[in-house]
């Protein structure tokens, strides 16, 4: 069996749990190699772009969450772009997308990207049939394109149960801080749950391509999906070490003839947090 057939087959999936100490450990060991993929791409201008797609509270957000956690905005980016203007309407599709794609020295990380016409679009009716057709015909070479002017491109989706999806989406509703997570068309992908599976089905047939390969990501358990993608995507690239600049502190300098002004100058905000204190300082 060949390497690339091999990656093929579905991984074997077990129902047990990480626990959170082996978790916490190997997520950390995971974003020091990301800090070293980041200065790798600054180092040598490489350019990536990372797509995040997948089923409705698949952990999609959650993982990017903890991608971009210890990287810098400035070489790091997500691109979670809205519904189209009316405008973006009349452009060629791909060609919103086009301005959030990286210069040298970028990491783009997608959540959702330009597959939404071969999902969401499809589904609610939002593009027509041959809409949708040119799409498929066209993206393998967009695709393509990007790849052969040099651009490093992954493209994961994240795969979750119907049962574990309804879950997630109850546990929102009753959660103050990810209530904001759950949309009409949130509601709306639980009664089209099979046209969602043939959409989906119908774009990986057309646009998982030997050279622009699908990464299947099993989020049953949402912490393990976040290791085995992001292990995932390390191994994927050639990136080393860069040696960083050694950087020194300065010595303080002699204090001079500066003097603070007083503070009642100044209006600070409360003290919050003294507040909580309660008796314990009594």
């Amino acid at each position: 069996m060949s390497k690339n057939e091999s990656a093929k087959k579905p991984a074997k999936v077990s129902n047990a749990k990480v626990s959170n100490d082996v978790y916490e450990a190997e997520l950390y060991r995971l974003q020091t190699e990301l800090v070293k993929l980041q200065e790798w791409t600054r180092h040598t201008g490489a350019r990536v772009v990372v797509l995040f797609e997948g089923r409705d509270a698949a952990g999609k957000g959650g993982t990017i969450k903890r991608i971009t956690e210890y990287l810098s905005p400035r070489s790091v980016r997500i691109a979670a772009l809205p519904a189209p203007t009316d405008r973006e309407k009349g452009q060629w599709y791909f060609q919103r997308y086009i301005e959030h794609l990286p210069t040298k020295g970028e990491i783009v990380l997608f959540d959702r990207s330009w597959y939404n016409r071969a999902g969401v679009e499809r589904v609610m009716g939002f593009c027509t049939p041959q809409e949708e057709a040119l799409f498929l015909r066209q993206c393998p070479i967009f695709e393509q394109m990007l790849i052969d002017d040099g651009i490093l491109l992954r493209k994961y989706w994240f795969s979750v149960s119907e049962e574990e999806q309804l879950k997630r989406f109850k546990s929102r509703l009753n959660d103050p801080l990810r209530r904001w997570k759950l949309s009409p068309m949130d509601m709306e992908s639980i009664y089209r749950w099979e046209d969602y599976s043939r959409a989906k089905d119908d774009m990986m047939v057309h646009t998982d391509t030997p050279v622009s390969p699908w990464f299947v990501v099993e989020s049953h358990i949402k912490k393990h999906a976040r290791l085995n993608m992001i292990s995932h995507l390390l191994s994927t690239i050639p990136y080393q070490e860069v040696e960083l600049e050694k950087v020194e502190l300065p010595k303080r300098p002699q204090i001079g003839n500066y003097k603070r002004p007083p503070r009642d100058l100044a209006t600070y905000v409360p003290d919050f947090a003294a507040s909580l204190l309660g008796d314990r300082e009594a």
